[in-house]
């Protein structure tokens, strides 16, 4: 009877433990991805754990399986050079359009 709980115990925990690895498993075929990608993939782990929608985790195995393209890079490279024909200093864009915002509105205050 001791030897049956054992191997009982030890089934128990051995499911439990294949269960984990494989529900992480989109977790870490993203985590040498880019970290929107990684932090989404996480999350809709988390809900397919919480909720037992197993859509969600198979959504995070696709995400996980796809490359997502870097936008970011040669948005920032385009802004550059805008700001660049502008005449403006690296980085200053953002900072001369608000202030160019702001003139009507105080203008209109007083």
């Amino acid at each position: 009877m001791v030897v049956c709980a054992i191997f009982l115990i030890l089934v128990v925990f051995g499911v439990g433990v294949l269960f984990l690895r494989l529900h992480t498993l989109p977790e870490r075929m993203a985590h040498g991805s880019q970290k929107l990608q990684f932090e989404i993939v996480a999350v809709l782990g988390l809900i397919a754990l919480f909720t037992h929608i197993h859509l969600f985790w198979i959504a995070g195995l696709l995400l996980a399986l796809i490359d997502l393209p870097d936008w970011g890079t040669p948005l920032r490279r385009i802004a550059g050079s805008t700001e660049k024909i502008a005449g403006l200093p690296p980085g200053e864009g953002a900072a001369a359009a608000d202030a160019r915002a702001e003139a009507p509105r105080q203008a209109q205050e007083h």
